[in-house]
């Protein structure tokens, strides 16, 4: 059996998308595009991992200094333009110690309508667990959990990529409502 080179299966595994330059439904995917393409998606990724560590300042360090989130489906009201900092603070505010999260994200799709710019959008799921869900004066359950999608607006700056959008469009829920709605102590 002869063994492919690396170099080989990288070359085999991009073959195709070389070939969507041929096709004018599908543009070209330059080696720079597929790079940015593999840090954007482990961007996001990295925004909920840092969350769920409750490592606020990692998870802060991938945001401009503002953005517009758009978390109406969840929570009500209109979209805004904040401080990244407020955001990151309300997240250490919402999920302490006492309050588990998981966060879970994939089916990525990458567009850059610019060099300098990109939309990524995703399908995620969420957890809370919080333990005095559990008492009965509190619902008797200790879990919320979310489904929906996500999409994410980026920026190359000095710093790399950075987002500057963030908003998610719930599509199902179920779980205790004090979990969601109870920031831990």
């Amino acid at each position: 059996m002869t063994r492919l080179s690396p170099l080989a299966v990288l070359l085999i595994a991009l073959a195709p998308m070389t070939a969507q330059a041929e096709s004018p439904q599908m543009p070209a995917t330059s080696l720079a595009q597929l790079v940015d393409q593999a840090e954007i998606i482990r961007i996001t990724n990295a925004i909920d991992i840092a969350v769920d560590r409750k490592d606020w300042e990692t998870a802060r360090s991938y945001f401009a200094e503002t953005i517009h989130v758009d978390f109406t489906s969840l929570i009500g009201g209109d979209p805004a333009t904040i401080p990244a900092d407020a955001l990151i603070a309300g997240w250490a505010g919402n999920l302490t110690a006492e309050k588990e999260s998981f966060h879970l994200r994939g089916n990525h799709q990458v567009s850059f309508p610019s060099a300098d710019t990109a939309t990524v959008y995703s399908h995620g799921y969420a957890w809370n667990r919080m333990e005095r869900g559990l008492a009965p004066e509190n619902g008797g359950e200790a879990l919320w959990e979310v489904w929906g999608s996500y999409t994410h607006d980026l920026r190359r700056g000095a710093r790399g990529w950075e987002v500057t959008g963030m908003s998610f469009t719930a599509t199902a829920e179920r779980g205790s409502s004090f979990v969601r709605n109870t920031p831990g102590s």
